[in-house]
């Protein structure tokens, strides 16, 4: 296992010989890092903290330290991240608390670019994409293939669906529908589905179609909820991503941006 010397790992980390410890690097604690994991330098990290395979943490990331939750009071809670993720230079990633589950998660082929927060008890799946300076507050969930704009803060409990895409320096107080593109713009606002991105993920047409249907008659048919609802019920037929939007609606519990 390559550490360089000006490292200081702790005696309770479990690091794969394969792994790579840079320069003036620090691992606290129960730290575990799977194989081909690459610190590059000054990288900090405090357990308890899993790390998978292939991943790569640019200089000063800091991973699996406290949560800055004032109701935080030192119970034992974890960081788990996945496979093949690209943490870019000061990331900051919390650990859980009890009140959310003492956990906080990142899934597999994920970037975070630069200055990215990742507060206490965020779940974010697989294939996202979180730009430059994305905050994103405590108790988040942000759902597989989601893109994130560059500054944009996510309120604590919203919820970002599967495949959408949100503007860069977007406000986010509300759940942000799956499959649309949603852009902060003097309040914040849905613009149809996020077309591009279900293009190149291999969607099909009539699939993209449905979806922007539904989501207009969310959106911009002066309907309110209930009633967009029972509309794309009666007028799209079987589509399970519109199941999939409509659930999502069903299940939130700060509303969604229409």
């Amino acid at each position: 296992m390559p550490v360089h010397p000006t490292a200081i790992v702790s005696p309770a980390a479990r690091i794969a010989e394969t792994a790579e410890i840079g320069p003036y690097s620090i691992v606290d604690g129960e730290v575990e890092i799977g194989a081909r994991t690459r610190l590059m330098a000054h990288v900090y990290m405090e357990g308890p903290l899993r790390i998978g395979a292939d991943n790569i943490f640019f200089p000063y990331s800091t991973v699996g330290v406290i949560s800055q939750d004032l109701k935080y009071r030192g119970e034992r809670a974890e960081t788990r991240i996945g496979d093949r993720n690209k943490i870019r230079e000061f990331v900051t990633i919390h650990r859980g608390t009890a009140g959310g589950g003492l956990l906080t998660s990142i899934g597999d082929d994920n970037l975070l670019m630069a200055y990215v927060h990742v507060a206490h008890d965020v779940h974010v799946g697989n294939r996202t994409v979180l730009a430059n300076a994305v905050t994103l507050g405590g108790h988040v969930t942000v759902g597989d293939w989601a893109v994130i704009g560059a500054s944009t803060g996510v309120h604590q409990f919203c919820r970002i669906g599967r495949h959408a895409i949100i503007g860069g320096y977007s406000v986010v107080t509300q759940d942000v529908l799956p499959f649309s593109n949603t852009v902060s713009e003097r309040g914040i606002k849905v613009f149809g589905a996020n077309r591009t991105g279900l293009e190149r993920r291999g969607f099909e047409r009539a699939t993209i179609e449905k979806l922007q249907t539904a989501l207009r008659l969310l959106t911009h048919a002066g309907l309110n909820t209930s009633q967009a609802v029972e509309r794309i019920r009666t007028e799209i037929a079987e589509c399970s991503e519109v199941d999939e939007l409509l659930a999502f609606v069903g299940e939130s519990q700060r509303g969604v941006v229409k």
